[in-house]
């Protein structure tokens, strides 16, 4: 593997971090939204990821097992889509609420807080150490030139 694949493999991770971040901020910001129908309510969304392999020499081809392993492999992350939870919504019986339906219902998410902050410190805590990484062969490259210079 390249040194040069690692700043590479560590913005791809640091970029599917800032996706679950950005969905986990926007289901703490809808965590307590109501509506007053089920298709209007807002469901907890996850980023889905999947591992980027790519071949560090570029010599990979196909289904050939011995090649790939010879050849050595890289493996960045992709993010594949955003899905919604299908976890049941939060109903309550509120017949004097503004946003109550014919039968004096409201919808509420299916946001769990607690998860959501859990994925937040995890998502946090994956980014700053792809930064770190990212650093770390920032200094090994300029070590590298340096001995080169004498």
């Amino acid at each position: 593997m390249s040194l040069f694949n690692i700043f590479n493999i560590s913005g791809s991770a640091m970029s599917a971090q800032s996706v679950r971040l950005n969905t986990t901020a926007s289901n703490l910001a809808n965590a307590n939204s109501v509506s007053s129908s089920v298709e209007d309510t807002y469901r907890a969304r996850q980023p889905v990821f999947a591992a980027a392999l790519s071949d560090a020499k570029g010599g990979y081809r196909g289904n050939d097992l011995t090649n790939q392993t010879q050849a050595g492999q890289s493996a960045g992350v992709n993010v594949r889509g955003i899905v919604e939870s299908d976890a049941p919504l939060q109903i309550e019986y509120a017949p004097n609420h503004p946003m109550a339906d014919d039968n004096g219902y409201i919808y509420r998410s299916n946001v769990n807080t607690m998860e959501e902050m859990a994925n937040m410190i995890s998502a946090s805590r994956s980014y700053q150490t792809n930064v770190q990484v990212a650093d770390t062969a920032k200094t090994m490259t300029q070590r590298l030139l340096r001995l080169g210079q004498g």
